[in-house]
């Protein structure tokens, strides 16, 4: 097997590129177009002064990439972590531009991100962080130039404190500045479990390719934050058997099915998985490598890799988390016979509720909860038989086949635009 460039396998960029570059090959995009389809619009470095609650003060480097607004405003998460990178950032915000196109949404991508550890500041000193970032990138935001949404460490009350930062400065209430809001601030009724109902919904249409019954299907999540917790109750509902959840520091195996809402109360209580009873311990890399039918890596980037996925026992892998497998690890699911539903299909539920709440903010009419769940199916439904389709036509696998189609309708918008000069 051909050496595997380790610094390439695990950068979020490189992985976006490689796949980006085998795709528009395999569509023909010109070299020129090729450049203009991969390149950010714009890249924003800000330094945020933060005066901390012990009166000292320190600055943040943040980040926001706005990869494409061919399709209509950039979307895209918040981020932070103190291993956020403006690598990581300018990869995701592309691959936001691929995933709305994917399910045909007129968005295109961004991301951003804070170099910050969450963890050891205070909720003050988290608001004043997230208003400060939003203030410095506030001329580059807004409904009609770039809508945030959460992401790592960010949740529904970073999204308020970013709305009415943004409101207060140009006056009026702008509810549809941001997605991911409290519902009392204009967010949408379905949105907390959007990205994991997407999951499922992605799951139910590969067995239906197989012939396959949910109360037959074994199903692990590894990770059991927002979308893994929410991916695995559902599935659960819906008669799968969840046999194994794990979160970043521990999981559990029972292979005759957990009992998930006693799980979820259990990690509710204790703010861990391990000593959940009825269920042999298993490490969080580990649980990928169990005999199962669906494997949802629910987590973070690159669990997936050229170390690890010869190992893979699922016959579905349906991608919850953002670059959970490396490119090198696609060749190897690909050649071993896996159905991959990739990230930017299998985790699109979330943007898609997203352009549901920024179109409900600005009509001022909000949807009853059975409404969002049923548009947000339809549109997954048409995306995962249009990558099918595309795939077999190309003669490629999914992830391939998901460029493609997102990368065709991004460079016919842009064809159709032209390049003003």
């Amino acid at each position: 097997m051909t050496p595997v460039d380790t610094d390439k396998e695990f950068s979020v960029f490189d992985s976006m590129a490689a796949r980006f570059d085998v795709a528009a090959q395999k569509l023909g995009v010109n070299d020129g177009l090729c450049k203009y389809l991969r390149t950010p619009n714009r890249e924003i470095i800000v330094h945020i002064p933060v005066l901390m609650d012990n009166g000292r003060m320190e600055i943040f480097d943040g980040f926001r990439v706005q990869h494409s607004i061919a399709r209509g405003p950039c979307k895209g998460g918040l981020r932070y972590g103190p291993n956020v990178t403006l690598d990581e950032i300018r990869g995701l915000a592309a691959e936001m531009t691929w995933k709305c196109a994917v399910v045909n949404i007129p968005f295109g991508g961004a991301k951003g991100g804070i170099i910050c550890d969450p963890e050891r500041l205070s909720q003050a000193e988290l608001e004043k962080l997230t208003r400060r970032y939003t203030a410095e990138i506030l001329d580059y935001i807004g409904p009609e130039r770039d809508v945030p949404a959460p992401d790592m460490n960010t949740n529904e009350q970073t999204m308020a404190w970013i709305m009415d930062t943004y409101s207060m400065h140009v006056r009026h209430t702008v509810t549809a500045s941001v997605t991911g809001k409290p519902l009392d601030l204009g967010g949408s009724l379905g949105r907390h479990s959007a990205t994991g109902r997407g999951c499922m919904i992605v799951a139910d249409q590969a067995l239906k390719r197989f012939g396959r019954e949910r109360q037959r299907t074994r199903v692990i999540v590894q990770g059991f934050g927002n979308v893994g917790s929410e991916a695995a109750r559902l599935m659960h509902e819906a008669g799968y058997k969840i046999i194994g959840v794990a979160d970043i520091h521990s999981g559990v195996l029972n292979t005759n099915g957990l009992d998930v809402p006693e799980l979820l109360e259990y990690a509710r209580v204790n703010k861990t998985l391990e000593d959940f009873p009825e269920a042999e311990p298993v490490g969080s890399q580990e649980i990928l490598e169990q005999d199962c039918d669906v494997l949802v890596p629910a987590a973070t980037e690159n669990v997936i890799t050229s170390r690890n996925a010869g190992r893979v026992k699922a016959r579905i892998l349906v991608e919850g988390a953002n670059s959970p497998t490396t490119p090198p690890a696609d060749a190897i699911l690909f050649d071993r016979g896996v159905f991959v539903v990739p990230d930017i299909l299998a985790n699109a539920g979330g943007v898609t509720v997203s352009y549901f709440e920024w179109v409900q903010d600005r009509q001022g009419y909000f949807w009853p909860e059975g409404m969002v769940n049923e548009r947000l199916k339809h549109i997954q439904v048409a995306a995962f038989n249009d990558v099918v389709r595309y795939g077999e036509k190309h003669n490629v696998h999914n992830r391939i086949a998901a460029y493609m189609l997102a990368i065709d309708r991004v460079a016919l918008t842009l064809k159709l635009r032209g390049i003003y000069a």
